[in-house]
């Protein structure tokens, strides 16, 4: 087993995908690693391995000082999947359904594989369901109809997770209101360009890549909802990554 310290960073929204000219999350994840060139393995899982996400994954991490790949589990996945996901510094995993993803790593026991690369030290980190997934539970809008609802996830990280809590106008009611119905358990909200950066399962930090974006505790107290806001670090343009 690796010395190396768990961390999940998990972002409400931004990245590559929803902020091409915002690479400072990215930087940021990058910077944890501990090699000058961290191995990031790419999961577009979520949004059926699609070209266009791979396309742009590639385009956005070849100008950063790593070496990005990607895992296809629609297309010739690799038969020897722990050696491949053991040998990275990173895994990345972008946004789309939250429950298609969860369904198909279980199929292939990806999930078990990325629960002992995160026991080794190995970066986990996402966006939207790249977020949510790492979490008991969440609000996701898994039949793609605008609606609610909750998602019970892999627990890697403890309580609920509500990404996209500016983006989309329903995330918070629907939160406060999964919360207070004890439908979902306590746990954090972040807006998009937020990161909740978790060290072992607990949150170290928060960081943004938007000056006004922030994050939240959300909890049931008695009958109602508390929700007590949280200011991120604001991340500057200072990283030697590129």
């Amino acid at each position: 087993m690796s010395d190396r310290i768990q961390q999940i960073v998990a972002m409400g929204g931004g990245g590559f995908s929803m902020e091409p000219d915002n690479p400072l999350l990215d930087r940021y994840i990058l910077d944890l690693a501990p090699s000058p060139s961290p191995k990031v393995l790419f999961l577009p899982t979520a949004s059926g391995d699609s070209d266009r996400s791979i396309v742009r994954f590639y385009s956005a991490f070849l100008k950063f000082s790593c070496v990005p790949s990607h895992l296809s589990l629609f297309s010739s996945p690799l038969a020897e999947l722990r050696s491949l996901i053991f040998a990275q510094d990173i895994i990345y995993v972008g946004g789309g359904s939250t429950k298609n993803l969860i369904a198909l790593w279980k199929a292939w026991e990806l999930d078990q594989i990325l629960r002992e690369a995160w026991e080794r030290g190995i970066i986990l980190c996402g966006l939207s369901a790249g977020s949510l997934c790492w979490f008991e539970s969440g609000v996701s809008d898994y039949l793609n109809t605008g609606e609610m609802a909750v998602l019970h996830c892999l627990g890697f990280l403890p309580g609920s997770h509500c990404p996209h809590y500016d983006g989309e106008a329903v995330r918070r009611p629907a939160y406060h209101q999964f919360v207070a119905q004890s439908q979902l358990p306590a746990g954090y909200a972040a807006d998009d360009g937020v990161a909740l950066h978790f060290v072992g399962d607990q949150l170290s930090a928060i960081v943004s890549s938007r000056p006004t974006a922030k994050a939240y505790r959300v909890e049931k107290v008695g009958d109602s909802v508390k929700e007590t806001p949280l200011q991120p670090r604001y991340l500057k343009d200072s990283s030697t990554r590129e």
